[in-house]
């Protein structure tokens, strides 16, 4: 039996495109924006024949002495982001016919193509993108169409995956969020991993952003070896979940790295099964271990709390022993410091604005979606991000004097 190829296209489709190849003999990228071009000059065309008829029979059903007809046509080139487009704007002999999707002397479109960007980038399916162009200027466009228009973005996206990064970034965080993806007609979970990086001026920056490999050492020093290529040579702090095999990665790509556990993710591990009537005195009993003095305290503190909860719960705190070492690196920091890096605040409002397009689409088609509306949302998710983190002076200081003759 022949394997089946991973990139299959669903049978619904495949007649679709392989007329499109046919009609428009596709042989070159070049052949398939001509196609689109043309796709949307069409889409256009019979929006307008539709739109003509319908004023004049919509004249006439309100004035039966009203006289007009069709009177040929008038040549007029729209401009796209896919190029010039020449249309046929039909006529009437009364003058009085009033395109809306194209308004006499309109000639830009991008709006219509700005639009579908933007709904893409709420994490709307291009179909849902096609009903809603159909709501707001009253004609369709195809979900090729759409799909067309996004991925006009994927040269960007790959510029700005491999664009220069600077020398340093002080603290920089890595997480990941689930989204479902299909892949061979079947529905499978992908991770979207989210690399942040707090520069020295204390602005936060999304440095990268890789779809669905499996995590492994490799993996991670191959995504950290990536980073280095693209100028990116110290870390101080990288905070993170336990990752699989992200701290042997660290310690070979960037040796000089603290790899501190994040504390929010233990926290919420730790409280995943114990019962609501337990959660909140165990929560406090944790934070007791992450707010200590310093690590001797933390660590006698971890040992009590264990002792204390573990008849009812046991081996709910064995995640904490087996990784105090990773865990501990907070404790030579100020509150100030500690804040910045064994809190998720920094990520966790890019990762909810991630998880609303999840709320808006269930599944996506591909992982090259995915990434699409990931790259998208985040350009929106982060128009704000315009000033420093809080108290960034004086985090800043104490990690030049823990990190001396380090910085950029």
């Amino acid at each position: 039996m022949p394997r089946k190829s991973k990139y299959a296209i669903p049978d619904e489709k495949k007649e679709l495109l392989l007329n499109l190849i046919e009609t428009y003999n596709v042989k070159t990228t070049a052949d398939l924006q001509e196609a689109l071009r043309d796709l949307l000059g069409g889409t256009i065309q019979t929006m307008l024949e539709q739109e003509i008829e319908t004023q004049i029979d919509e004249h006439e059903a309100a004035d039966p002495e009203y006289g007009d007809s069709r009177n040929g046509y008038k040549p007029k080139t729209l401009r796209s982001t896919l190029g010039e487009i020449p249309i046929q704007v039909p006529q009437d002999r009364n003058s009085d016919f009033e395109p809306m999707v194209v308004p006499k002397y309109r000639k830009d479109i991008t709006e219509i193509e700005g639009k579908i960007v933007a709904m893409y980038a709420r994490g709307m399916s291009t179909r849902q993108i096609s009903d809603q162009i159909k709501d707001i200027y009253g004609f369709e466009v195809s979900e090729g169409l759409v799909t067309g228009i996004t991925n006009k973005l994927l040269p960007e996206i790959e510029a700005w995956q491999k664009r220069a990064l600077s020398a340093v970034y002080p603290i920089v965080f890595i997480d990941a969020v689930v989204f479902n993806v299909k892949e061979d007609n079947v529905i499978r979970k992908l991770a979207a991993y989210i690399i942040l990086g707090v520069s020295e001026e204390g602005h936060k920056e999304v440095l990268s952003i890789t779809i669905g490999e499996a995590e492994s050492a490799k993996f991670w020093l191959s995504v950290l070896n990536e980073l280095k290529n693209r100028g990116l040579k110290d870390i101080f702090v990288l905070c993170a979940d336990g990752l699989s095999g992200i701290k042997e990665a660290i310690a070979a790509a960037y040796p000089m790295t603290e790899y501190q556990r994040c504390i929010v993710h233990m926290v919420r591990n730790t409280l995943r099964y114990v019962a609501e009537k337990d959660r909140k005195a165990f929560a406090r009993d944790l934070k007791t271990i992450y707010h200590a003095p310093d690590e001797e305290q933390g660590h006698a503190r971890m040992l009590e709390v264990s002792r204390v909860w573990e008849k009812k719960y046991p081996g709910s705190m064995r995640r904490w022993e087996d990784n105090w070492d990773v865990v501990s690196p907070m404790f030579k920091f100020s509150d100030a410091v500690r804040k910045v890096i064994y809190t998720t605040n920094a990520i966790e409002s890019l990762n909810s604005g991630y998880r609303r397009l999840n709320r808006a689409r269930s599944v996506f088609p591909s992982g090259t979606a995915l990434l699409k509306a990931l790259y998208l949302a985040t350009f929106q998710l982060t128009k704000k991000w315009t000033l420093p983190l809080r108290n960034w002076g004086a985090v800043f200081s104490e990690l030049q004097i823990m990190y001396p003759g380090r910085m950029g």
